[in-house]
């Protein structure tokens, strides 16, 4: 397989209301222009087993832990299903949250032992080489708790995760900072509090200064 043929898996992070899926499209967009296959996918979701979880874990009461297992379940199910078929087949995947998501949300946000959530982490994530399945680059879009707040106030009814209060989205942002700082290879945090446009710039010049957008 040539370098331009190689699979290339893209993960976008934030807070709800971060504004991350605005600049998915674009950044898809980009590659199919460049003539590469491309698959845009989501987590919790991207299959159909999957997409029912989400829709369990987005409305359904549960503790901290099912919450969990129920992620890395659909987890699993996407990366056997979806994430790794695409990138064997030399695609480019684009993926609205990933594990980075579950450090921050269920481990920071909801007090999760890091220690489980690294155990599963290796567990469900394994390829069949034997490997850790990680991102090659994720794009954190970092946003202050009130001002996400108040973007989605504006635009529909809030879900389970999004209701939480303005304290468990500064913890949730604590994670994903303590996450980046454990990954600066792969991590790039972008103020996501500017304006849009503002913003799509300094996602083309992460991607073109870690290589994977010429």
């Amino acid at each position: 397989m040539t370098a331009a043929a190689q699979g290339l898996f893209i993960t976008l992070e934030g807070i709800d209301g971060a504004g991350k899926s605005t600049h998915l499209e674009g950044l898809a967009n980009l590659w199919r222009q460049r003539g590469r296959a491309v698959r845009v996918t989501r987590e919790p979701g991207g299959t159909a087993l999957a997409e029912k979880l989400r829709d369990c874990l987005l409305h359904e009461p549960m503790d901290a832990l099912t919450e969990t297992l129920l992620m890395f379940a659909a987890r699993r199910d996407h990366l056997r299903l979806v994430i790794e078929p695409a990138l064997q087949a030399g695609s480019v995947v684009l993926c609205d949250r990933f594990t980075d998501a579950t450090f921050a949300y269920q481990g920071a946000g909801r007090g999760l032992d890091p220690a489980v959530l690294t155990a599963l982490e290796q567990w469900v994530q394994q390829t069949d080489a034997g490997l850790l399945r990680q991102p090659d680059l994720t794009l954190w879009f970092d946003v202050p708790p009130e001002i996400a707040a108040a973007r989605l106030a504006a635009t529909r009814a809030p879900d389970r995760f999004e209701a939480e209060p303005l304290a468990f989205f500064a913890r949730v942002r604590a994670g994903y900072a303590q996450r980046a700082a454990s990954a600066p290879h792969r991590i790039v945090r972008i103020d996501a509090s500017r304006p849009a446009a503002e913003v799509w710039q300094a996602v083309l010049e992460v991607c073109r200064q870690k290589g994977v957008l010429a």
